[in-house]
């Protein structure tokens, strides 16, 4: 076996790769010591041509043919290029070479990981364990094995391993998150960063991981606060900046919110993520050519941005432009036509320009989409009714309760449109119903059809249910 190998220094390095290039092109054959070797092959890994390493590997085996470094680098740059056959066979020469290296179990089991073969991957990643020296890699290797396999408990209990070992492992504090983010236990994971934070106060990865839980809790004002920690920690961490933004207009304060996100644009690029973002907060000003400007500038940069379509088209609808938006919506519509606000909006504004049929195709794709969405049933039957079709107002309101059983607002509407039928008993039915849901909604009724104020019979029955409350 060779000596272990000191790294070369860029001088070094930059004669080493000089003087290999040299032989190749003069068709000759260069000895080179172990540590050169090494050296020219992650020149060209750093340079991302695996082909050229690959090719050094085979010089390198050549002259030091019991070096089991080159095959596990081969190993290695095989697994990257997705050749595993031939990594794994050269992992098994390794392993008759030195079998109590733990890089081979560790390439071998990422290998087998890679693989689906869930089984091979963990035996080769604990007999890793057994024989490294350095452990927290391999322990968040064992981590991401679980989470493929749906297991995330397990795998936070690895990553805090990995983390004990060595607390600046900034994949694993992210990892973490994703894990109590899919088992829903953000209390958790608040729990988890607050203790991390005592140990490691510096860490701006866990004040914006703590952030985002808080976030995802709608704790917007703590949120804001831990995104304020990691920016404080990391100026240029415009990660932070942007959630910062989305708690602000989650808090309704839009102006404060496009000041942050601004902010984005010191440290990075603008993405249509934040022009669109900030367009929506101009939008919720009512500033709308402000909103329209922003939302443009989101499509140039990203043409699939759907929201920022339907944006330019939301601003063109409170201008009561409403042919123009029914243009945008559908742009929008082309890249998302599964998206329930995109046909509501499409079916509001064909109502508004009297295209009833096609108003009515577009309230059905609603409901179909999103049958919990009790405004749109209300507006979709309110079309009917108003141009005449009262039976269809009433079995759309009737299937709406269906979808929504606990939603009193129905049942009122539903009263309504019975009685303009002339089907008063069941409407009194039905107004039990409503009043027993939630009588201080009795008003709703009255709303929707004045002249029913007047009438005895729903006097007494709504004073019979307000006064049992």
């Amino acid at each position: 076996m060779e000596e272990d190998f000191e790294f070369e220094s860029p001088e070094e390095q930059k004669f080493s790769v000089d003087r290999y290039e040299e032989m190749l092109r003069n068709e000759d054959q260069y000895f080179f010591d172990a540590k050169a070797f090494e050296s020219i092959i992650d020149y060209y890994i750093t340079k991302n041509d695996p082909i050229k390493a690959l090719q050094v590997i085979e010089f390198a085996a050549a002259q030091h043919p019991f070096e089991t470094t080159f095959l596990i680098k081969k190993a290695h740059l095989l697994a990257s290029i997705l050749k595993y056959d031939q990594a794994l066979e050269a992992l098994t020469k390794a392993e008759y070479l030195e079998p109590s290296e733990a890089d081979i179990y560790l390439i071998r089991g990422t290998i087998f990981s890679s693989l689906n073969d869930h089984t091979l991957a963990e035996e080769n990643f604990f007999k890793a364990l057994e024989l490294a020296d350095s452990k927290d890699e391999i322990y968040y290797q064992i981590a991401g094995l679980y989470q493929v396999q749906g297991s995330y408990d397990k795998a936070i209990l690895y990553l805090k391993k990995c983390l004990k070992l060595n607390n600046e492992n900034q994949d694993a504090l992210y990892e973490i998150a994703f894990c109590y983010d899919v088992l829903e236990q953000q209390e958790e994971s608040i729990q988890f960063y607050k203790q991390y934070i005592d140990t490691d106060p510096y860490s701006f990865a866990a004040w914006y991981n703590l952030g985002n839980a808080y976030h995802k809790l709608e704790q917007f004002e703590a949120a804001i606060d831990a995104y304020d920690y990691a920016i404080l920690i990391k100026e240029n961490f415009s990660s932070a900046y942007f959630n910062k933004g989305n708690a602000l207009v989650n808090l309704d304060r839009f102006a404060e919110a496009i000041e942050v996100y601004k902010m984005t644009f010191e440290y990075e690029p603008p993405t249509a993520d934040t022009y669109c973002a900030m367009g929506e907060c101009y939008e919720k000003l009512e500033l709308m050519d402000e909103a329209r400007s922003y939302y443009k500038k989101a499509v140039k940069l990203d043409s699939n941005q759907s929201d920022a379509w339907f944006g330019i088209g939301v601003t063109l609808d409170f201008e009561e432009r409403y042919f123009e938006s029914l243009h945008f919506y559908k742009k929008a519509l082309d890249i998302d036509d599964e998206n329930p606000d995109y046909w509501f909006a499409i079916a509001d504004a064909r109502y508004k320009l009297k295209q009833f049929d096609e108003s009515i195709e577009a309230y059905t794709k609603v409901v179909e989409l999103n049958s919990t969405d009790v405004e749109a049933w209300l507006d979709f039957s309110s079309l009917l009714y108003e141009i005449g079709r009262l039976q269809e107002a009433t079995e759309v309101i009737s299937e709406a309760i269906k979808c929504n059983p606990d939603e009193a607002v129905l049942y009122y509407r539903l009263v309504a449109y019975l009685f303009a039928a002339g089907k008063y008993n069941e409407a009194l039915n039905f107004l039990e119903i409503a009043l027993n849901t939630d009588p201080e909604k009795h008003y709703i009724l009255f709303e929707y059809l004045p002249q029913l104020q007047g009438n005895p019979i729903i006097i007494d029955i709504i004073k019979k249910y307000s006064e049992g409350k």
